[in-house]
Order: structure tokens, then sequence, then C-alpha cells
């Protein structure tokens, strides 16, 4: 995987996961992924070593990744977003028992229901 689609994926999943994360860890987040500063420039600003900043952004992004792979609330949104879309189709070609159908999964996704 490229680092532009890591970036990506690790920005979507900060999107979901931000308030488990320390305030330090989103500080540190922010800084890196969001405004583009480098390591150098994070260590300075908050006096520690670009060591330390590597290993505190390095724990973060693990941490998104677990919290997700325990989770899943992307993974479902994923999955709800693609349903929905299903169902605008279904409805643009005037097919109202396809677009019923489908609407009753995601309410029972939604709810938890299997099947």
């Amino acid at each position: 995987m490229d680092r532009l689609t890591k970036n990506e994926q690790l920005g979507d999943l900060y999107a979901y996961y931000r308030a488990l994360l320390t305030p330090g860890q989103q500080r540190y987040f922010e800084a890196y992924y969001y405004d583009d500063w480098s390591l150098g420039e994070i260590a300075t600003n908050h006096q520690v070593s670009r060591q330390a900043v590597y290993d505190n952004l390095k724990r973060s992004s693990e941490s998104l990744v677990k919290y997700e792979a325990k989770l899943h609330l992307r993974a479902n949104d994923d999955r709800l977003e693609q349903r929905l879309l299903t169902v605008l189709a279904s409805l643009n070609q005037q097919d109202l028992p396809a677009a019923q159908h489908q609407l009753q999964i995601i309410l029972n996704q939604i709810r938890g229901v299997s099947g």
C-alpha cells in the first residue's frame, strides 16, 4: 500500500476513533497528518525528540487499526453506504420491491439482526 493510501485510511480511522486516543496522541496525529508538520517541527513544538514523536505516531496508528479490527465502525458504515447506493439505484429503476428489500436489510443491520 502506498503512503498516500495509508495516510488516507488512517485519516478515516481517526475520524471514527479520535476520542479513544490520548490528547497528546491527538495533537501529534493532527499536526503530522492534517497540518503537514514534519517530525522535527512537532518535536520542537512539544519539546521532545523526533524519535518520541515517531514512536507516538506509530503507536497511535497501530491503535487506530486495532480499534477498527475490533469495532468495525468504518467497515459497517461502508456496508451501509453501499446498500443505500443499491436502494437509490433500485429507486431510479423504479424497482420498488428491490428497494424495499434492501431497506429491510439495512434496518436489520442497524438493529443487529442477521439475515
